[in-house]
Order: structure tokens, then C-alpha cells, then sequence
């Protein structure tokens, strides 16, 4: 198990310096720069601004103080844009409102879509089955950038059951907010749980993931319930359930947990429309503002971290591949 994680490692270590200087590359190569406004500014001026910046060095020496910043302080250097901030305190400020519903949303999405598939598969071809590929289907078809402007129409312009957005990014509101929270549970003098203000960004992140776990899930069941290990299960007589539980659902899982790496991935990146409609304050807004103002050291940092996310949840999927099969270690 030793080798094969240490053989996964060579890969993704790699592959991770490979993406932060083609990042840096490719931000670089693009037309324009970070201080081109409509008005030029005198090349005076414009100097002692690439010199503050270190834009004035060879181009090869900015790419080897970038790589060696990233990689061995993990330090993306200042904001062209935010004069005041780095990189380090917009991604501080924004990633972990987005890993917190992420998380909420991709935890939501497997346990959903787990059960629907399950219950798809061991009902095959009843009302429950038809129920579970429909509600896949139709899950499917609504993509977050459809699925949050409806969720708004509804749940605040119409009925006004839910806040269409302002959520502060943690799950505790203090002080007059937490007495303005219609949906908030209160829990002391001065501090409500504002669940109300992630029901919507989660639903509308998660539910085509849910979707295409779902179909993933009965597929990948029917055909291990149609194994022959599961039929000598059952002459044996053993229940229903315990066959599922303990036989069927851990070799059903596989095709699953491969989807699961770029899953998570995917909602995080898939952050950038919940951002926008929710005003969550995540690290999706701050994406997209750093691309219409040429803010490239933002872009490029927000890009290596997402990327060393998809190395690091793929290498995790591996090994609980390795885990569950013991035959893929080899």
C-alpha cells in the first residue's frame, strides 16, 4: 500500500509544478496586462509599477521566484488590483465560504443520490424506480446557473420563505442580524444558526451532482445485484438488506467514488454562478472580478489552488479505490 501511494505521489507532484508555471505562462500570454487602462498611464509611471511588482526582471526569473514562492512558502505575492491585499488574504477570505457549503452540498449530494440509486436498483421497474430516474432526469437538465435564479423567483420573490442571499459565510449570525433572520433557530442572546441562508446555494449547487450519482448508483447496483455472489447470497437466505449493506453497496460504490473526486471539485469551481446570484462572499465572486479587471496574480492563484484540489481529491479516490479493491494496488 506504501509503494502504491508513494507511486500516486510522483504523479501528482509533479503534474502540480507542471500546472503552476503553465499558469503562469498562459496569464501572461494573454493580450493586455493587469495596468492597461483606458487612459495609459506615462511610461514613467508605468515603470516604477512593473518595479514594484518585479514585472521589470526577465521573464525566466518570474517564473522561477513564482514557482519557488507557491511551492515553498505557498505564497501567490500581492493583488495588482487590491493594492492593500495578497492573493493569500482574498483566497483566506473567500475559500472558506465556498468549502463550507461545498462540503455541505457534496455531502447532501451522496447521501440523496446514493438512496435514490439504491432504492432505484432493489425496486427495479416499479413506481419507486420510474420516481428515482425521473427526479434524476429532471435534476439533471437544471444546471446551478438554472436551478439559482428559479430557486429565487420562488422561495424569496414569491413566497418569501427564504433569503436570497447576503449570507455572511459562517453558520452563526451575532448581534441585530441574528434577531432579523426569520429562518434563523435561535440559540442564545446573541447567536442564531442561519440556516436559511444555505438551503438555496446548496440545493441549487448539489443536485445535478445528486442527479448523476444517482444514475451512476443504479446502474452500477443493478449489475452487482445480477452477480453471482448475490444470488448465492440469496439461496442462503440471507435478508434483503444485510445482502445490500454487506454485499452489493461496497463493489456498487466503485464507479461511484470515481466520480466523487471531480465532484467536489466541480462544486467548488461551479462556486463562481452560486457567488453571483447568492452573494455568499465566496471565492467565486473574487474569481470573476479579478477577470474583468486583468487582476492576474488572483486568477492564477485561485486557478493552482482549485487545480491542486483536483490532484489532491483524484489522489484520494485512488486510494480508496486501492482500499475497497485490493486488486488496483497492483
Amino acid at each position: 500500500m506504501l509503494s502504491f501511494i508513494f507511486r500516486r505521489l510522483a504523479v501528482a507532484v509533479p503534474t502540480l509544478l507542471v500546472l503552476i508555471i503553465l499558469s503562469f505562462i498562459l496569464m501572461f500570454a494573454a493580450p493586455g496586462g493587469p495596468f492597461n487602462n483606458e487612459r495609459p498611464l506615462p511610461p514613467q509611471v508605468l515603470a516604477n509599477i512593473e518595479a514594484r511588482y518585479g514585472l521589470d526582471q526577465p521573464y525566466w526569473k518570474q517564473i522561477t521566484d513564482y514557482v519557488y514562492n507557491v511551492v515553498f512558502h505557498f505564497d501567490f505575492g500581492p493583488s495588482f488590483k487590491q493594492r492593500a491585499r495578497t492573493v493569500n488574504d482574498i483566497i483566506a477570505q473567500g475559500f472558506p465560504v465556498t468549502l463550507t457549503y461545498g462540503a455541505i452540498s457534496f455531502v447532501v449530494a451522496i447521501i440523496v443520490g446514493v438512496s435514490l440509486g439504491v432504492a432505484a436498483a432493489v425496486r427495479h421497474n416499479t413506481w419507486l424506480d420510474y420516481l428515482a430516474v425521473g427526479v434524476s432526469v429532471g435534476a439533471q437538465v437544471l444546471p446551478n446557473f438554472v436551478m439559482a435564479p428559479i430557486l429565487v423567483l420562488v422561495f424569496t420573490l414569491w413566497l418569501g420563505w427564504l433569503p436570497g442571499g447576503q449570507w455572511s459565510g459562517g453558520l452563526y449570525l451575532t448581534g441585530n442580524a441574528c434577531e432579523d433572520a426569520r429562518v434563523a433557530l435561535s440559540l442564545g442572546a446573541n447567536r442564531c444558526l442561519q440556516f436559511g441562508y444555505i438551503i438555496m446555494p446548496v440545493i441549487a449547487l448539489s443536485t445535478s451532482f445528486m442527479a448523476s450519482i444517482a444514475r451512476i448508483t443504479r446502474s452500477s447496483m443493478l449489475e452487482t445485484l445480477n452477480s453471482g455472489f448475490i444470488r448465492t447470497a440469496r439461496a442462503k437466505g440471507l435478508p434483503m438488506r444485510r445482502i445490500i449493506l454487506r454485499h452489493a453497496l461496497q463493489p456498487a460504490m466503485l464507479p461511484v467514488l470515481s466520480y466523487l473526486g471531480p465532484a467536489f471539485v466541480a462544486m467548488i469551481t461551479g462556486s463562481v454562478v452560486i457567488d453571483v446570484y447568492f452573494s455568499t462572499g465566496g471565492i467565486g465572486r473574487f474569481f470573476v472580478d479579478a477577470a474583468f479587471n486583468r487582476d492576474y496574480s488572483v486568477i492564477m492563484g485561485i486557478t493552482i489552488l482549485v487545480g491542486a484540489l483536483t490532484i489532491l481529491f483524484s489522489l484520494i479516490v485512488d486510494l480508496l479505490y486501492a482500499w475497497i479493491d485490493p486488486k488496483i494496488r497492483y
